[in-house]
């Protein structure tokens, strides 16, 4: 299948290496993967601050840039959910909208679309560890996705994926919230590391590599003995 990739802005700029994870495993799958290098934005950081004016120029530059005749594979759940659900309020009454419904129904997050579009499950990949799935809210609440990561994530050897209490809360990053109410993201996210210590987890894996940015950046304040993955990341070990 050939398949247009979406990187989103976060992991592009911080963590380039988890983008080209996303290739190697969507390659590993059998599919063959075009990647626009002029891509930037979904435009959500503009839609969730309600700079609607904003969001709408990013999301157009993002429509004129991807294929129809593909599957779009976006590598985080928050961008899938802009794509497929909120372009649906900035492109009302728009000469973009009937674009935007043609690809509302070919877009999808990496998990959801390996596990149920390709069927595609295992890679062959090998990470001996206890590790903790986070949910963000974007994958729970606007995608329906959970179960899809959790079975790639049990057929990588040597992983024991354990199961957090309460896992739908939310870290405290959400976009502008983490700016607007510092101090509160910050707690969401210390009570959100205290419940995944208690399981004596080692790593901290999610398919929305800003929940793991913001969680890491309270790891590397406290100097905990733990670690965040991206779900392309782990798909992507031991080969």
């Amino acid at each position: 299948m050939k398949v247009e990739l979406f990187i989103p802005c976060f992991v592009d700029q911080f963590s380039p290496e988890t983008g080209f994870n996303m290739v190697k495993v969507l390659e590993k799958a059998g599919c063959k993967v075009n990647y626009n290098l002029e891509q930037t934005c979904c435009g959500q950081p503009a839609f969730h601050a309600g700079r609607w004016e904003d969001a709408r120029e990013v999301a157009e530059k993002l429509l004129n840039e991807v294929s129809l005749d593909k599957t779009l594979v976006c590598g985080a759940a928050a961008c899938t959910a802009m794509i497929r659900n909120s372009y649906d309020l900035i492109f009302q009454n728009s000469s973009f909208h009937n674009k935007y419904r043609q690809l509302q129904k070919k877009s999808f997050e990496l998990a959801e679309f390996l596990v149920d579009v390709i069927k595609v499950e295992s890679f062959g990949a090998a990470l001996p560890c206890r590790a903790v799935y986070l949910d963000s809210c974007q994958s729970l609440n606007h995608c329906n996705i959970s179960v899809q990561p959790r079975t790639l994530l049990k057929n990588v050897d040597g992983l024991t994926l354990l199961e957090l209490e309460d896992n739908g809360q939310c870290c405290g990053f959400g976009g502008v919230f983490s700016v607007n109410f510092s101090q509160l993201s910050t707690n969401m996210g210390e009570q959100k590391l205290n419940r995944i210590l208690a399981l004596e987890a080692e790593i901290i894996i999610s398919n929305d590599y800003a929940c793991l940015m913001h969680l890491e950046g309270l790891i590397k304040t406290k100097d905990l003995p733990i670690k965040v993955m991206h779900l392309a990341d782990v798909l992507a070990s031991g080969w």
